[in-house]
């Protein structure tokens, strides 16, 4: 075993505050086990606009104390240099989250900070929620999300103005995340870091008043049956209390589902969207009779639907279907406000706006963006993230989303109409708008950078037999939008096509948009470019 590698686990050994961690790669030292902890040594595991995520294990390329601790150690020195004095931490229930929200309120309250922690795992929306009520200037998020059980991260938003932007309780987006990223390279050793455990638990007050104020978004409760499925995450408590509060009948719980379970254990990824998620949700469904299912990620800030289709039985909504659902559910009764969506989301959100002459953004993908619009009104992204009460969360929100969902749901009901009807409508005002996504796993991130790359050096003049009209490279825009890496490919017959990498996962994303005259003819058009555009992108 190389000497270099030898010294660096040892040092990293000696200043790990977690005897388990500690342990683990002493007994890799002993056994020579050079592969493996060349894996737990490829770099400190990076920290950006999605914070830290990574897999949990031990040494600087994994989720850990010594990880989570420099990192709040590097984000106490960013708060020191800007006279920022609060901080709200909370957590999931994921392997870890327990132990990094203790060790980073440790690390915040020795460097003098007021610090609050939420008294038990809860959904990011009541982080979020926290972070603007108790009028804090940093709010940490331990969670993963959606991502696979082995993982876990770490979400910061700002409370205020800070590096020209103005946050108002929302992600980090640059120059912060680079800041704080330098601040955490300078901590070399978190021996020295003091620490105290003057930190204040929250109470019911916060949640009570997150719960009371979310509620509202619903005033004429209606009588429908709902099945809920918080994914084996933190959802089901904070929803049950949010749609009781509104008046709604108690939600139908999928029993396997409801309770955390940071091993995830009837889903092969924790998340809505993936094949076969909610197959108890609906066998539920069927068997109730029910009206409409939700369905929550693990930390419960995204929102998933599925409806009973007449002609076809039950079916998930995609997240441009819900989105546009929601939009135009609210351009209905907005006359101020905003509306956004990212880039890779379905045009017809714009036009709908332009229908009801109410102002639209288009930003790039992740919620951190969307967050940062004026006066936003709703916003939503296709991977069902949707703000559709940004006053009391400026994130998305997957509690208030199911609630409005249902509020939607029961008032078409009370007009002998469902939520496929509503979408029918804005189909024959606009065109059917079909969308999918492709996303392909890899092994390293790198392969992504190849693809891109060979892309852009030998751009195709064809693809799925369509020409290539144009490229939008997205690294250098040229509508406005800030640089990110993904090329925007405009086919023939207005096909969209969106190539970019995953902000939080190993994989490639591909996102298409056909735009026709009914659902049947867009499903026989992405039905023909499917094969094709995995190829193109294998």
């Amino acid at each position: 075993m190389k000497v270099e590698l030898v010294a660096e686990v040892q040092a990293w050994i000696a200043d790990d505050p977690d005897p388990k961690t500690a342990g683990e790669l002493s007994a890799l030292l002993a056994a020579g086990s050079e592969e493996i902890l060349k894996k737990y040594f490829a770099g400190f595991l990076q920290f950006g606009t999605a914070g830290l995520r990574g897999p949990v294990g031990p040494g600087p390329s994994c989720m850990n104390r010594a990880v989570v601790g420099r990192t709040a150690a590097g984000i106490s020195a960013y708060m020191k240099e800007r006279g920022m004095k609060r901080v709200v931490i909370g957590r999931d229930a994921r392997y870890g989250s327990e132990d990094f929200t203790a060790e980073s309120a440790s690390i915040f309250a020795g460097a003098g900070f007021e610090v609050f922690v939420l008294p038990r795992p809860l959904p990011t929306p009541v982080l979020a929620f926290a972070t603007q009520e108790l009028k804090c200037d940093v709010g940490v998020m331990v969670t993963a999300s959606h991502n696979p059980p082995q993982d876990n991260g770490y979400k910061v938003y700002l409370g205020g103005r800070a590096d020209g932007v103005e946050y108002a309780a929302s992600q980090i987006i640059a120059p912060t995340d680079q800041l704080i990223a330098t601040e955490i390279s300078a901590i070399k050793s978190l021996a020295q870091i003091p620490r105290a455990k003057s930190w204040t638990v929250l109470g019911e007050d916060v949640i009570s008043e997150y719960v009371r104020r979310t509620a509202l978004i619903a005033p004429n409760p209606g009588d429908l049956k709902i099945v809920y499925t918080a994914m084996h995450g933190v959802g089901t408590e904070t929803a049950q209390r949010v749609f009781n509060h509104a008046g709604f009948a108690t939600l139908i719980l999928v029993d396997e589902q409801c309770t955390p379970d940071p091993d995830f254990p009837t889903v092969s990824f924790p998340n809505p969207e993936e094949p076969g998620a909610i197959d108890l949700a609906l066998k539920k469904a069927r068997d109730f009779g029910a009206d409409l299912v939700i369905a929550n990620d693990p930390d419960a800030d995204r929102c998933a639907a599925a409806v009973n289709d007449l002609k076809n039985g039950w079916r998930m909504l995609r997240g441009d279907e819900l989105g546009i659902i929601f939009g135009e559910w609210i351009a209905r009764s907005h006359t101020h406000g905003s509306f956004a969506n990212s880039i890779v989301s379905s045009s017809a959100l714009s036009k709908v706006a332009a229908h009801y002459a109410i102002d639209f953004k288009e930003v790039l993908t992740g919620f951190k963006w969307i967050s940062k619009i004026e006066d936003l009104a709703f916003g939503y992204e296709e991977a069902i993230g949707y703000a559709v009460d940004s006053d009391t969360v400026n994130d998305k929100d997957g509690i208030s989303a199911a609630l409005l969902l249902a509020q939607i749901a029961s008032d078409l009901k009370s007009k002998g109409l469902t939520l496929l009807d509503l979408l029918d409508e804005v189909w024959a005002r606009h065109g059917f708008h079909g969308t999918e996504q492709i996303s392909i796993r890899v092994a390293d991130m790198s392969q992504i950078t190849q693809l891109l790359k060979r892309i852009r050096q030998n751009p195709p003049t064809h693809i799925a037999g369509r020409a290539v009209k144009s490229i939008d490279d997205l690294a250098n825009p040229q509508d406005g939008l800030p640089p990110t890496d993904g090329l925007r490919i405009w086919l023939a017959d207005g096909i969209r096509i969106i190539v970019r990498p995953s902000g939080t996962e190993a994989k490639m994303k591909c996102y298409i948009e056909v735009i026709t005259k009914d659902s049947a003819s867009a499903q026989l058009l992405l039905d023909e470019l499917r094969s094709p555009l995995k190829e193109f992108l294998a």
